[in-house]
């Protein structure tokens, strides 16, 4: 029997998901959270095979809730079920040791395939995203700049994202400027706009 934990935010998604998965006779779910600062403890005390998690959550996104995960439960296998078929999260994804990236429109036994596979040690990956990460730029953003732009996105203004950062006013300034060239945006605004849809935020 694999042990599957469910973490989406969507309470009708997450019991949709439970049902289908229910009706596998070699799979079980033992554990469901809606935030992702939930998945790691759950992960601890249900000791699942597989963790099924969906990026958008609240507290800790999926992909921050993978890497928790593999550095404290690495024998957990994380699969990624998302809505959102970006290439710069599937890169992400691949960087915080997820063994499946797979969309919600994909047909339910197609994910209970796809959990047995990443249970048993495999990589699953949506075909069709699997080509445009291939053809996609890389992030051309620094870590520094995605920070400073990410807080930029929440609202933040120069003055206090130096704060939350330990930079200076000017710094930022120049963080926001280069962002916003590398992107080739007209402002901060569309520059987080074409860094959120590309995966980037």
């Amino acid at each position: 029997m694999i042990k599957v934990l469910l973490a989406d935010d969507h309470h009708v998604v997450r019991g949709a998901l439970a049902a289908l998965l229910a009706l596998e006779p070699d799979l079980t779910v033992v554990a469901e959270v809606e935030r992702g600062d939930e998945v790691l403890p759950a992960a601890r005390s249900s000791r699942p095979d597989v963790a099924v998690l969906d990026i958008d959550m609240p507290g800790l996104d999926g992909l921050a809730a993978a890497t928790a995960l593999r550095e404290a439960v690495p024998d957990v296998a994380t699969l990624v079920l998302t809505g959102h078929g970006k290439p710069g999260h599937l890169r992400r994804a691949l960087t915080a040791g997820v063994r499946g990236f797979l969309l919600k429109t994909a047909p339910p036994d197609e994910l209970a395939a796809g959990i047995r596979k990443v249970a048993a040690g495999e990589r699953v990956l949506d075909p069709n995203l699997a080509l445009t990460a291939w053809d996609l730029a890389d992030n051309p953003l620094t870590p520094r700049e995605t920070d400073v732009l990410r807080l930029a996105a929440e609202g933040a203004d120069a003055p206090e994202i130096a704060g939350r950062l330990h930079l200076s006013a000017g710094t930022v300034r120049n963080y926001l400027t280069a962002a916003v060239t590398k992107l080739g945006a007209r402002n901060r605004t569309d520059a987080a706009r074409i860094a959120r849809e590309a995966g980037w935020l």
